[in-house]
């Protein structure tokens, strides 16, 4: 049986519209002639296919973009560890690939890993990235700190260290408060010198005498020397970038010493430390430098005196191969949020064999190889007679020298060495 139904008026009326313009049953405007004849030229050239690949791009990179937003982004701090040899220091030079720098290899590693977008790593102040020391060209570090804002990913440190180097090692991760700047929140910052013995030789041995072993009684002048350092002086002349009169010149050295010599493949070392709130570019090597000189003959005890007041002094300055940064302290931020329950505090003692294990493959090894290879310190020791130290005491009674300062106190942080 067929059942016909009785059509109202207006249905009767919907159905001459819908033959007459067969796509306003889907609720969408009828397409006009020329629009449909572009429509088909497009179909026919490809440009429809290219359209809607473009449109899923945009799609697939939105819902990219969400996943990636999703995860935390946090503030933390990475522990570092690295042989400087190669590079141009630590600090990025954007725009610049002619001198490689460490940050260079690290960014790329944080990008590569997927804790930064690309734009973090092109501007790294859209991370807030800041690092503890600028560490000079050819120095090392075996306690680097950086802070930066990441995403938290899962297996993050295997995933950075899978995009780096051997020589360069993320060794330690954890997290820190909102605002915090490791530059800033940096108490102090310790460095050590390693250098062969030899070089404290007088003038008169063989220079190169891969056979001289450091004296009880030498170690004890060179300590003596060392600790004249310590306090709060007028630094202007271990560095070029200031001048006697500006107070960042003034630097609060906490500690200064020689440790006891070591035998490496035939070869004695010895160790400097120092610990000082901040230092200057070069601040360190020309430390070490003048003591060298002073210990060799070149130059008497008084020009150490004199380097404290305005006169400009002739400092030599020792080669960058033995500079490490070992440790840098945060003694005011582990106090305040170290024991809070939310933060723990950035002493990295779990991390400690780590870093020695490091130092003992990849920075020892690389100091002792490339003095015997380079013999930087040999040729930079032969370069001491042409420094003249008494060139400026002329100038320094014109000038009228002021007496060393002993004041104690703290100059802040400034720029790092």
């Amino acid at each position: 049986h067929v059942v016909r139904f009785a059509l109202s008026p207006r249905l009767r009326e919907w159905g001459r519209v819908r033959a007459l313009h067969p796509m306003a049953g889907n609720g969408e405007t009828p397409v006009p002639v020329g629009a449909k004849q572009e429509h088909d030229k497009k179909a026919r050239s490809g440009w429809v296919w290219e359209e809607t690949e473009q449109q899923a791009k945009k799609l697939k990179s939105s819902e990219d973009g969400e996943q990636q937003r999703k995860l935390p982004k946090r503030k933390i701090v990475l522990l570092m560890a690295y042989s400087g040899k190669g590079y141009h220091g630590m600090q990025r030079n954007v725009g610049s690939s002619k001198f490689k720098t460490i940050e260079d290899d690290l960014v790329s590693a944080l990008v590569r890993s997927g804790c930064i977008p690309e734009n973090h790593g092109e501007d790294m102040r859209k991370m807030s990235f800041q690092r503890c020391a600028r560490t000079d060209k050819g120095v090392s570090a075996a306690g680097q700190v950086v802070s930066l804002k990441v995403w938290l990913i899962d297996d993050i440190l295997e995933k950075i260290n899978s995009h780096l180097p051997s020589h360069i090692r993320i060794l330690g991760l954890k997290r820190v408060t909102g605002g915090f700047n490791s530059k800033n929140k940096c108490d102090a910052r310790t460095y050590f010198y390693m250098l062969p013995t030899f070089a404290f030789a007088h003038k008169d041995h063989d220079s190169q005498d891969e056979t001289y072993r450091l004296s009880a009684e030498t170690l004890g002048r060179v300590n003596r020397l060392l600790a004249c350092y310590k306090g709060t002086h007028n630094f202007h002349n271990f560095t070029s970038q200031k001048g006697p009169h500006e107070p960042s010149a003034r630097r609060y050295i906490l500690d200064m010493f020689c440790e006891e010599p070591f035998v490496r493949e035939g070869m004695e070392f010895a160790v400097i430390k120092v610990k000082g709130q901040s230092f200057m570019t070069h601040q360190i090597r020309k430390m070490v430098g003048l003591v060298v000189a002073i210990i060799k003959g070149y130059a008497p005890e008084s020009v150490l005196e004199r380097c404290w007041g305005e006169a400009k002094v002739d400092v030599p300055k020792a080669p960058g191969l033995g500079l490490v940064l070992e440790r840098v302290h945060f003694e005011k931020y582990n106090q305040r949020f170290g024991h809070d329950g939310l933060h723990e505090p950035l002493d990295w003692a779990r991390e400690e064999a780590e870093v020695t294990a490091f130092k003992e493959q990849h920075i020892y090894p690389t100091i002792i190889s490339t003095e015997r290879q380079e013999r930087s310190m040999a040729q930079w020791l032969s370069t001491l007679p042409m420094h003249d130290f008494s060139a400026t005491a002329h100038a320094a009674a014109g000038l009228g020298t002021k007496a060393p300062s002993s004041l104690e106190g703290s100059d802040g942080v400034g720029d790092s060495d």
